[in-house]
């Protein structure tokens, strides 16, 4: 007679493999998406920390007001002609807002530091940008406030103080005050940006162009009550005010109000820390400046407060979509918005 087999002979089933919910792929998905955003946004900081070197090596000294009216009006100005885009209503003031927050107020100060500081070291200042940006982001947007980012804005905060505290030689006062003074008027902007989205059926581009035409208005009116404009500009300063222009200007902005469309404004704020990075680098390749070991040690802290920063997970979803954007913003003027009608995260994430 047939016998049952025993526990030796049994058939082993192998376990059947578990799929990913859809809830856990669209987490999945948002979050490659959030990766790849950072990393397109990132290009801009990156670019950004040329500056420094550009702007003392190529540019006449004297003249960083000039440097900033050139590196924007121009590059905005074509932008307008090209996309025949304008704003509309409020729009008008709150690109004039944007517009000398991102670029007026933030590249004369920019380019202050820059001349009065060592690269590497102005730069790095603006490790104090992430901290300035969850307390607006808080205060404007109503983002959660993450205590381990608020930690790693703080370890920025403590690079910074062991560059600047163990500096060889005296650091010039006005140049760290403009610095740290660019530092809130950048951190003022991505917040705002953020919160203000962009007009429905406005592209990026022509978004792009209005914030440096009107940033460069300001820094006009700036230049025409101060330094005045070079006697001569030499092929050599063309070359850096090209770079500044378009690479630096005109494609590296339009990748950053991207990003700030699509995460959140902390994320951004570190990403925005890859520029004192690569201008510490900079500085060291191209300059034959140096750092003590003191100063070494605040780089390592504060490139790790980037890293952990902008790859930490947000407690809050982004970009808002859906009925959590429209509840909070609206149409970006703080009104609800009328049923079946898309609010501006939307529209612009769809045509951006």
């Amino acid at each position: 007679m047939p016998t049952s087999p025993g526990p030796a002979h049994r058939a082993v089933t192998a376990p059947t493999p578990q799929r990913a919910g859809p809830a856990g792929s669209r987490r999945a998905i948002v979050r490659n998406g959030a990766l790849a955003a950072a990393a397109v946004a990132s290009l801009a900081p990156m670019v950004w920390g040329t500056t420094y070197a550009v702007t003392t090596e190529l540019l006449p000294e004297g003249h960083p007001v000039f440097a900033g009216v050139v590196r924007s009006l121009p590059a905005g100005l074509v932008v307008i002609a090209l996309t025949r885009s304008l704003p509309r209503g409020h729009w008008w003031w709150r690109a004039g807002v944007l517009g000398a927050l991102n670029i007026g107020v933030f590249f004369a100060l920019l380019f202050v530091a820059a001349y009065r500081l060592p690269g590497g070291i102005a730069a790095t200042a603006g490790a104090l940008q992430p901290l300035v940006v969850i307390g607006l982001a808080y205060w404007l947007l109503g983002e959660a406030v993450d205590p381990r980012r608020v930690v790693y804005a703080m370890v920025g905060v403590a690079g910074v103080a062991l560059l600047v505290l163990d500096a060889p030689t005296a650091l010039d006062p006005v140049g760290l005050a403009a610095a740290v003074a660019g530092v809130a008027s950048m951190a003022t902007g991505v917040v705002l940006t953020r919160r203000w989205g962009r007009p429905a059926g406005t592209s990026l581009l022509a978004f792009t162009g209005w914030q440096l035409t009107a940033g460069g208005i300001v820094l006009t009116a700036v230049l025409a009550a101060t330094e005045g404009v070079p006697d001569t500009i030499s092929a050599t300063a063309a070359g850096g005010y090209l770079w500044l222009a378009v690479p630096g200007s005109l494609i590296a902005y339009t990748l950053w109000f991207r990003g700030i469309s699509r995460l959140p404004a902390s994320t951004v704020a570190f990403l925005g820390l890859l520029s004192p990075v690569v201008a510490s680098i900079v500085g060291w390749v191209v300059l034959g400046e140096s750092l003590t070991p003191l100063q070494s040690a605040g780089f390592v802290v504060a490139l790790a407060a980037v890293v952990a920063g902008a790859t930490r997970r947000s407690a809050v979803p982004a970009p808002e979509t859906g009925g959590s954007a429209i509840a909070r913003h609206g149409a970006g003027n703080g009104r609800p918005l009328a049923p079946g009608q898309q609010s501006q995260r939307e529209l612009a994430s769809s045509g951006g």
